[in-house]
């Protein structure tokens, strides 16, 4: 029999509402993704505060590193176009 510390880790995210994001929750040791759902649905939502559960294996995330936050954003500096401050709304333009 295997220990839970040989089961693969998972993230949880969690939908509190319908029309919000799912949000990082926590993480979970389980053998597989059924197992890790039900677990994530036991844990993290036991006074049925969700809506909606993921469960990712924490190996297929791929993040970029915080040390390296300047050189890998700084592209995006230099497109003001991406703002919503560049454009001009139109006078008859309602709900935008």
């Amino acid at each position: 029999m295997s220990s839970s510390t040989d089961w693969p880790l998972w993230e949880v995210f969690v939908r509190s509402r319908r029309g919000l994001s799912h949000t990082h929750a926590g993480s979970l040791h389980a053998p597989d993704a059924e197992m890790a759902l039900r677990n994530a649905r036991d844990l993290y939502t036991r006074r049925s505060e969700g809506v909606s559960i993921w469960v990712v294996p924490s190996a297929a995330i791929t993040a970029s590193s915080p040390d390296e936050k300047d050189p890998f954003f700084e592209p995006a500096a230099d497109k003001p176009y991406r703002h919503p401050t560049f454009y001009e709304i139109p006078e008859g333009v309602k709900h935008l």
